[in-house]
């Protein structure tokens, strides 16, 4: 260990690290905390912690990668409002060298949940006015957290208008609303338990969004089933039903959450699981599309590298033997914030250079084209229902491939195709 990551280590391993919101979580249920820029972490569940400590090598560049475990401990400020605090789990060494602790946030930037009747989540980052507005508005609206839960589930696709000359990515962080609820929930659970449990394990996994200075995720809940082996009948149950009334059955994919920066109209748009759930065929389509679409036309650069990635997957988890990725999710990820533009004088010969788009929105002396590729990522999470012929102590051993995940990747890259043979790709 070089002596900066042994003098990283004392320093972590005396102060702990403030676990804080992570503001891009679009879907799940399980809460998604922000170790640093680079680091999230969640509460470990065993059987997805085998599946990353047993990850087929091809399949790493499909997934998060995964950096350890740590301990995650309740303690009170002098306020007695209670903060998470990671710490590394003694004798492990490797969690700390596999993360960058240069962007932990010292445990003095307290995340406060207050005990007061509304529940509201401040860091010395937050904006002082927002947090003024935020409690002006709960005071109105004077709901409790479930109320306002239930207040969330009926508003499934929610439109915010932001500051386009101010910072996107800073104002986006105070609108996500499913990311706050859940984070709200899972810290409800935790304090109803922490007089009887005041440590828990979380793992720690590669922060996706992290390269985006506007990352827009698109949430997709994969495959024909949903429950694992060991559900209980009710569960099972439930979550046949849930994929029966949904696209899940008909095409093997289904819209679990989505939040997408539309710079034409400078909104941003969050679809939750229940909306799409509700989806049809032809709804499941037209949400992709407008995934890709940034208000004022489709990011057809896009398609391309989604197709080639989705591709490649398939190939992949063609060739793994007795995988089953029940639950699990697919992530689509691209920065709503397009490369630098270039201002033109619009002559004749510069506007050859712009796309259709560009040229019909040129007005007056200027106009712009994007220079330079946009990357997008596609990523699998999500593994606590993931089974295989590996994790011995299972009860149901499966043969072949998880033909139910492929047909929905099969399902996407043909909607996906046809969203670009259709706007002339």
């Amino acid at each position: 260990m070089s002596p900066a990551f042994r003098a990283m280590d004392v320093e972590l391993r005396a102060k702990g690290v403030l676990l804080e919101p992570f503001v891009h979580q679009v879907g799940g249920h399980s809460c998604v905390l922000r170790f640093n820029e680079m680091t999230l972490c969640k509460p470990l569940v065993p059987r997805e912690h085998q599946f990353y400590e047993t990850l087929p090598a091809e399949m790493r560049k499909f997934t998060p990668q995964y950096k350890g475990v740590v301990s995650v401990c309740f303690e009170e400020d002098e306020d007695r409002n209670l903060c998470l605090i990671a710490y590394p789990i003694k004798g492990d060494h490797g969690t700390v060298d596999n993360v960058d602790n240069l962007d932990c946030e010292p445990k003095s930037k307290l995340l406060r949940w207050t005990n007061k009747k509304h529940h509201v989540l401040e860091t010395e980052k937050t904006s002082k006015d927002w947090v003024r507005q935020h409690r002006k508005e709960e005071k109105v609206k004077s709901h409790k957290l479930e109320e306002e839960f239930e207040w969330l589930k009926k508003s499934e696709v929610l439109y915010y208008s932001v500051e386009k000359k101010g910072n996107v990515s800073s104002q986006l962080k105070h609108y996500n609303p499913w990311s706050m609820k859940c984070h709200q929930q899972q810290l409800q659970r935790m304090k109803e338990n922490a007089k009887h449990r005041n440590q828990y394990k979380f793992i720690l996994l590669e922060n996706l969004t992290s390269r985006y200075e506007v990352p827009c995720v698109l949430d997709l809940k994969m495959g024909t089933r949903q429950h694992g082996d060991d559900a209980s009948e009710e569960k099972a149950a439930n979550q046949i039903r849930k994929c029966q009334q949904s696209t899940s059955a008909v095409i093997g994919v289904r819209v679990c959450g989505m939040q997408v920066y539309q710079a034409g109209s400078g909104q941003l748009m969050f679809m939750n699981k229940y909306h799409g759930r509700k989806l049809s065929v032809q709804g499941f389509k037209e949400a992709l599309f407008q995934f890709f679409h940034n208000g004022r036309y489709l990011r057809r650069e896009l398609l391309g590298p989604v197709l080639k990635k989705l591709t490649e997957l398939k190939a992949v988890l063609e060739r793994q033997e007795s995988y089953r990725f029940y639950s699990s999710s697919l992530l689509v990820i691209y920065d709503g914030k397009e490369r630098s533009e270039v201002a033109l004088d619009s002559d004749a010969e510069d506007l050859e250079d712009l796309s259709e788009e560009s040229a019909d929105e040129s007005a007056g002396a200027y106009a712009y084209k994007r220079i330079g590729p946009s990357s997008v990522d596609v990523r699998m999470i999500d593994f606590a229902h993931t089974t295989c012929r590996l994790y011995g102590e299972d009860s149901v051993v499966h043969e072949g491939q998880d033909a139910g995940y492929i047909f929905g990747l099969q399902s996407l890259i043909d909607f996906v195709t046809e969203i670009s043979e259709e706007s002339g790709e």
